[in-house]
């Protein structure tokens, strides 16, 4: 099992916009194809709620909050137990799907997504959460740099925020170049 696309598949659920069914649809990759066909209205609100606790993990594991994270996660994983089994069509073909047959989707995606998150907390911390530092942003990733010094979520945010910051850097050293003309003017 690819327990770091599991572990994704909570990071894009964060950061998804799930307002209704066919954004919700919008969230499934390829390889998830079957859930955005069988994904239903009801499903949405699960989602939602989903998202927010996996927004709180991220949160917890952030500012430190470890044992928080770990609270919530376990409690994910009770909603969403991790019941693994073998799937496919023929002998070059098997993999692991991580609720039993029959599952709805959330409980599907849900349970990958806790498991997947869990996984990772338990190989890398918490310290390797993180929530993007461009204050426009607010998406979660997954710190997989070498020495764990990631700030933002993609290089567009980290491009954004730091040319927002020369600028302001600009505005600063031009309102005190006038401010200092005008004290010497005077």
């Amino acid at each position: 099992m690819d327990f770091d696309a599991y572990a994704r598949t909570a990071v894009d659920l964060v950061n998804a916009e799930v307002s209704d069914l066919a954004a919700l649809r919008a969230l499934f990759t390829d390889e998830q194809g079957w859930m955005r066909e069988e994904v239903a209205e009801k499903d949405v609100a699960v989602f939602r709620r989903a998202q927010r606790r996996l927004r709180d993990v991220f949160e917890y594991g952030t500012s430190g909050r470890d044992a928080e994270a770990v609270t919530e996660l376990n409690s994910l994983l009770e909603v969403y137990p991790v019941q693994p089994r073998i799937s496919g069509h023929d002998a070059a073909d098997w993999h692991m799907h991580v609720t039993s047959r029959g599952s709805s989707v959330s409980s599907e995606y849900l349970a990958g997504a806790a498991w997947g998150l869990s996984v990772w907390l338990c190989e890398y911390g918490s310290a390797r959460f993180g929530i993007c530092a461009d204050e426009r942003c607010g998406n979660v990733y997954l710190d997989t740099s070498s020495n764990n010094c990631r700030r933002f979520c993609s290089e567009r945010c980290a491009t954004r925020s730091h040319v927002a910051a020369h600028r302001a850097r600009k505005r600063a050293e031009l309102a005190g170049s006038a401010s200092l003309r005008e004290a010497i003017a005077l």
